[in-house]
């Protein structure tokens, strides 16, 4: 019996000392392999400015601009997958631009959804709201990083982010369908089109005060880790609007033309695409008048100063 115990003792100890190094490689491991793996799999910024409407999204008669917004959720949400609500159990929780990014080209898109509300989708200011436009613009408002769980505001499961981006998808198809149908309102005025472009302009103004105040704030510091976080979300703004400008060109042909605004608007274009296009290797916030280093910051405060500019010259073209 002594010579059982002593034997179980000594599996026992023997297990305890292989049991500290085992725990230590499989940590190893699972934060050696297992987030960065995972984060080079989950990271992708899809910046094509080519990106296209699927046939399947825009019906004969409907408005290329919502159907190219519908598009650019489910690609988001769908196939390059919403990392910005991503629990710190996934890997995904561990980017940074990825989901300034998306959340960027959210906000954009919830913008215009807002003045599809107001401008676009009604005859006139008295006339009723369309019933799909109005329930896309209020959930493309929900915050783009709540999970499952918010356990800062309840204990109780929530909606998540990407379900309720999806029923806005599918609200503005459900207008889509209809205006092709006749029975939903698509106002090609010069008054709408303004008021749109001035809302973009506004939104616009408030990223290039964020850039402002990034860089008064952050170009003393050896490094700044807010920097990124702010040039990449008006990244992902610049590239929605760039393409919410490219399609609603295509939706009121016959104005773009009798006002020749063509050149004009292709040049407003090329400034969102140059803000959009900047893909530096790490964002760099120094000082604007550094010898050195750049200020990736200021580029990008400089294409979208250029695109508001070049949004009010056609502002003023349409008034007259």
């Amino acid at each position: 019996m002594m010579d059982t115990a002593a034997s179980r003792s000594a599996l026992t100890a023997w297990l305890r000392s292989r049991w500290l190094p085992v725990t230590a490689i499989a940590v190893v491991l699972i934060f050696g392999l297992y987030y960065p793996v995972g984060m080079l799999i989950a990271h992708k910024i899809d910046d094509r400015l080519d990106f296209e409407i699927p046939a399947g999204d825009l019906p004969a008669g409907g408005s290329r601009t919502v159907a190219l917004a519908a598009a650019l959720i489910d690609r988001e949400v769908n196939r390059s997958g919403w990392v910005a609500n991503d629990p710190f159990f996934m890997p995904g929780s561990m980017l940074d631009n990825m989901p300034n990014y998306q959340l960027g080209m959210i906000h954009a898109l919830g913008r215009f959804a807002f003045q599809m509300v107001d401008q676009i989708g009604r005859t006139r200011g008295s006339s009723q709201t369309d019933r799909d436009l109005q329930e896309a613009a209020g959930l493309l408002q929900y915050s783009g990083t709540k999970w499952i769980f918010d356990f800062s505001t309840s204990l109780l499961p929530t909606a998540k982010s990407e379900d309720q981006y999806r029923k806005a998808r599918s609200a503005l198809l459900s207008y889509n369908q209809r205006l092709g149908a006749g029975q939903a309102v698509f106002e090609r005025r010069a008054d709408n089109l303004q008021a749109t472009l001035e809302r973009i302009a506004l939104d616009i103004g408030s990223a290039s005060a964020a850039i402002d105040r990034r860089i008064r704030e952050g170009s003393e510091m050896m490094i700044d880790w807010e920097g990124d976080d702010v040039f990449y979300s008006v990244k992902g703004q610049m590239y929605a609007y760039y393409l919410v400008l490219r399609e609603l060109k295509q939706d009121y042909p016959n104005l773009v033309r009798d006002r020749e605004l063509g050149g004009t608007w292709d040049q407003m274009l090329d400034s969102f695409a140059a803000a959009a296009g900047l893909k530096p290797l790490v964002v760099a916030n120094a000082r604007p008048d550094a010898v050195i280093l750049p200020n990736h910051l200021a580029s990008m405060g400089f294409y979208v100063e250029r695109a508001r500019a070049q949004i009010y010259e056609i502002v003023n073209i349409l008034q007259k």
